[in-house]
């Protein structure tokens, strides 16, 4: 089973912890259509996940398989340690590049586009990170860590930097400055200019502090988070595509040949100097930023948060597949892609887009076919999707009150 599905429980409860502790201080850190944004962007990472490690671990078995210069045994502790330590090494390159390098950051920015710093952001991730993440990794291979050891410290690495997706936890003294913390990681979503593209490190920070991307969170620059070209949408696969046909539209219509390879190896926001004359960027301006808001009635808030509790348990239970068996078949495939149509459904639909009444409804309705044809699956997902289905009609009883245009911007507070 997918170590994952362990951990979904502790995401959950540790959610409702830091939202008392928020409210009890009077502060909101939640808001429903975000957290469905940035939860719904993780399930559908894991559900994809089911198929595109394939991709990455398969690649790194090959090259150990094939290239390792040792093969280290997985028996001694030092080479887990030593594992757990050239991994996070790895991850700060992976980070950083995901930074500086516009293709890597067509990968990355789907962590960044939340406008709000929760546990729940720690959640939203990439579905295409296994594109060209998997080349940072390859040193492990070649000098002979296995693949089982691989998998393990790639998982703890990961696991570890949840906590720090918070702001309830302050600064930590000494722990600041040696390990990746709530304070520091604050810094590497934000948008201020002193703080952006800095502090990259998962577990520790000293990758940060030896190469020169690291700086402190300070109390006269409050963090505002997001990104400097905001996604303004709830729309899941918008959300992972967005950057890619941006920069697929300037290779497309840029005149130079190498510039259109260019538009993919530069940093973020480079564009051809034909394009950047023709259509100029204004200049950032942080006091304009705004946090995107999508208003709902307290009916639709229900309706929404009840769709997509039942989504996050149909993503549940494809990942507890996982190690087990692979999926059923066709059935099974069409079943996790269901999940992933119905969280881009559901998005739309939040977000009020123009007929996502109609895409949500059919796209639910769709669910029981999914679970009877053939008979493939049964028990928990059965019953998940018959009620998904049955729900399905409450996309026109309950939705949003503005279509047509998408939702409305709410003005951010940078006090």
């Amino acid at each position: 089973m997918n170590p994952i599905v362990y951990a979904i429980p502790v995401f959950f409860a540790l959610m409702a912890l830091e939202w008392a502790i928020a409210r009890a201080r009077q502060q909101q850190v939640y808001r429903l259509g975000d957290t469905i944004s940035s939860v719904g962007l993780g399930a559908m990472s894991q559900v994809l996940g089911f198929y595109t490690k394939l991709i990455s671990l398969g690649i790194y078995v090959l090259a150990y398989q094939h290239l390792s210069l040792w093969q280290l045994p997985t028996e001694s502790l030092w080479v887990w340690l030593a594992a757990l330590l050239f991994y996070d090494f790895l991850y700060y390159w992976n980070h950083r590049f995901g930074h500086e390098v516009a293709l890597f950051w067509a990968a990355h920015v789907v962590h960044h586009q939340s406008e709000d710093y929760n546990l729940g952001t720690a959640l939203r991730q990439s579905s295409s990170s296994f594109i060209a993440g998997w080349i940072f990794y390859l040193p492990m291979a070649v000098l002979g860590f296995p693949p089982l050891v691989f998998a393990a410290v790639a998982l703890i690495d990961l696991l570890y930097q949840y906590w720090i997706h918070t702001e309830q936890i302050r600064r930590l003294g000494w722990f600041d400055r040696v390990f990746a913390s709530p304070s520091n990681h604050r810094v590497h979503h934000a948008v201020n200019e002193r703080y952006v593209d800095k502090n990259y490190g998962g577990i520790l920070i000293i990758w940060d502090r030896l190469f020169g991307s690291f700086t402190e969170e300070r109390d006269d620059d409050p963090v505002v988070y997001g990104t400097r070209k905001p996604l303004r949408s709830l729309d899941p696969i918008w959300a992972n595509l967005e950057v890619y046909v941006a920069l697929a539209k300037d290779s497309w219509r840029t005149r130079s040949w190498a510039d259109k390879l260019r538009v993919w190896l530069k940093p973020p926001g480079w564009r051809p100097a034909d394009l950047a004359a023709l259509e100029p960027a204004a200049a950032f301006d942080i006091s304009a930023v705004q946090k995107y808001h999508a208003p709902l009635r307290p009916a639709a808030s229900a309706y929404a948060a009840l769709l997509f509790v039942l989504l996050v348990g149909a993503g549940t239970f494809v990942l507890a597949l996982d190690g087990k068996a692979p999926l059923p078949g066709i059935p099974g495939t069409a079943f996790a892609v269901w999940i992933v149509l119905s969280l881009w459904a559901l998005g739309r639909w939040t977000d009020a887009r123009s007929a996502s009444r109609e895409m949500l409804c059919i796209v639910l309705a769709t669910g029981a076919a999914v679970l009877f044809w053939q008979g493939a699956l049964t028990g928990l997902a059965t019953g998940i999707a018959m009620l998904l289905s049955g729900l399905a009609f409450g996309a026109w009883f309950f939705a949003p009150q503005t279509q047509a245009k998408g939702a409305e911007a709410m003005r951010h507070s940078l006090t």
